[in-house]
């Protein structure tokens, strides 16, 4: 059997009583090491679950699927992954190959950001396409995200931004052959919110009908499901500003608001974040 367990969002303790229980009868565990990470390091997961893990990053994943799958016809592997097994499409491609090879799988689903981006006071059913925003650099300023969240703001919906993490990045090969990789870049809502708004500027320069400005009220939120996570609320010119300390971020950029949206949004709201919240982005508020 491939076991695909789910861990949660926060620390070892995350994982459900069924997905431990799988992890304890495995022959061989993996760990996902590439599409996010959880507030404690490998060693306390192994010291937690009682396993050995094996650290699976993109190119095993991707390119050495079978070397996961072997023997898994006659014995137990499972492979962990942070928040929910499907919140990566690249977690698919393990099952279909799973089953193109007669092996059997079962799932067992724990939280993501997903779901756990509803304690920021939006309500879940009124979001619409997720996005990744992903680092510009100086030959590469992708704006596609920012299509993507007018389009959901047009439709009165909120977006998740996922903001992109680099956990396992080739930086060379070396004379001998050996990789080197640099240090794990993670997005801040900061920096995603500076991207935002130099597109935003560059768009209206250009004279384009706008689907979002500075004033747009957005969600920051650090380290979900984590004892120390922090939710902040402010205009889109405000969270450039915010520090919300280590990773991992997501941004929201809300749609149109329910007044009961409204009320759980000021719980964390940075000062006059929402005072004439109707007057600053009438296009999103619902009297």
């Amino acid at each position: 059997m491939l076991y695909l367990i789910g861990l949660g969002l926060g620390d070892a303790t995350d994982i459900t009583v069924k997905g431990l229980q799988a992890v304890r009868s495995c022959s061989r565990v993996y760990l996902e090491a590439y599409t996010s990470v959880l507030t404690v390091g490998k060693e306390a997961l192994e010291e937690y679950y009682g396993k050995q893990l094996i650290l699976a990053d993109r190119d095993l994943v991707e390119q050495g699927a079978d070397e996961i799958l072997e023997n898994a016809d006659v014995t137990d592997v499972a492979f962990l992954v942070v928040g929910d097994p499907f919140g990566a499409t690249t977690h698919s491609d393990l099952v279909l190959r799973a089953v193109n090879a007669g092996i059997p799988y079962k799932v067992i689903h724990n939280a993501s950001v997903m779901n756990a981006v509803g304690c920021c006071g939006l309500q879940l059913y009124n979001f619409g396409e997720t996005v990744s925003v992903v680092f510009w650099t100086e030959t590469w300023r992708p704006e596609s995200f920012y299509d993507k969240i007018c389009k959901n703001r047009k439709a009165g919906l909120h977006t998740l931004c996922l903001l992109v993490c680099h956990l396992v990045k080739v930086l060379i090969i070396d004379f001998r052959g050996k990789k080197i990789y640099e240090p794990p870049r993670f997005m801040t809502v900061s920096q995603a919110a500076d991207q935002l708004i130099q597109i935003i500027h560059r768009r209206r320069e250009e004279g384009e009908e706008l689907g979002m400005t500075e004033d747009t009220v957005c969600v920051g939120v650090a380290r979900l499901g984590s004892d120390d996570q922090m939710i902040r609320v402010g205009t889109l010119h405000q969270l450039v500003s915010c520090n919300l300390g280590a990773p991992l971020h997501s941004l929201v950029i809300t749609g149109r608001l329910h007044p009961l949206e409204v009320d759980m949004l000021r719980l964390n709201a940075e000062p006059n974040a929402l005072e004439n919240l109707h007057m600053i982005d009438s296009s999103v508020y619902i009297s």
